[in-house]
């Protein structure tokens, strides 16, 4: 009998069916354990309790979801890719598994709709969506193993939402992205060449780091400057979406240079005499 077929019969007489067959849209196969995908759509600001009755949410498995999903991408795209080098490779991985693109996804396929979550998306909670996405991938890789989930990932995210050879095609300026957010924020931003490998070779590999206010954001390689810089930008917006912590330090290190410097602005001495001692010495 079809493996589909059996676990939708054992199906009919569940309470939680609806869900279960909400999530065979998504998947295109039957959940086996469904309180892994319960888990995966509890945003921390929900108290989900696990049949155990302790209190989870989805980070646990948006973290093994993200090195999950990045492996798998990873093998699809150098396999799609035999001919391209290691900076393509990345690029074209980098622009699936982004925050943008996973958001995008989470709500084409109708998972936004099922996260369970106690507070209302605004600007800088636009990750809501992206994040529970890896969560989902981490319950798939558990619950199925990982040829059901490779299988997802290439049939129903690459095959129907994601078309690899125009995303490969599609040009992204990461440091102009990246310096045009840092001036709107007045926050200072450099890039640095920290080393070339191969100088005296035909193929010197570039490789470039990205300071925000004096903190290392990201580390880009390339077969130029440009590409170097390309691919630090990137990752310095990846950790800037992905970690809240290192975000609020780098504005923190930012008010803490704008007070320094209006301090050493304040204490500048004056060039003119004061007028009141000026008229006591001249009457003296």
């Amino acid at each position: 009998m079809n493996t589909n077929l059996l676990d939708r019969l054992k199906l009919l007489f569940r309470k939680d069916k609806e869900l279960y067959f909400q999530i065979y849209d998504i998947l295109g196969f039957y959940p086996h354990n469904i309180e892994l995908y319960q888990t995966a759509l509890a945003h921390r600001s929900k108290v989900y309790k696990n049949h155990s009755g302790r209190a989870v949410n989805n980070e646990r498995l948006e973290y093994l979801g993200d090195a999950v999903l990045e492996t798998i991408v990873s093998d699809i795209v150098f396999k799609k890719f035999p001919r391209r080098r290691e900076g393509f490779l990345t690029n074209v991985r980098s622009k699936v598994v982004q925050r943008s693109t996973l958001n995008l996804l989470a709500e084409k396929m109708g998972l936004s709709q099922l996260i369970s979550l106690n507070t209302r998306p605004t600007t800088r909670r636009n990750n809501i969506g992206g994040n529970a996405f890896e969560a989902f991938i981490g319950a798939v890789y558990l619950d199925r193993g990982f040829k059901k989930c490779y299988e997802f990932v290439d049939k129903r995210i690459l095959g129907q939402y994601i078309n690899l050879e125009a995303l490969s095609r599609k040009e992204e300026n990461f440091k102009s992205r990246l310096l045009e957010w840092s001036q709107k924020n007045k926050l200072r931003a450099e890039f640095k060449l920290e080393n070339m490998e191969g100088e005296n070779s035909n193929s010197p590999v570039f490789n470039t780091i990205i300071l925000l206010e004096g903190k290392k954001a990201g580390k880009g390689r390339g077969y130029s400057k440009k590409e170097s810089q390309q691919n630090a930008a990137h990752q310095a917006l990846e950790m800037l979406n992905k970690d809240t912590k290192f975000k609020d330090s780098i504005f923190a290190a930012k008010e803490s240079r704008t007070a320094m410097e209006a301090q050493e602005f304040a204490a500048l001495p004056s060039t003119e005499a004061s007028p009141v001692l000026a008229d006591k010495t001249a009457k003296n």
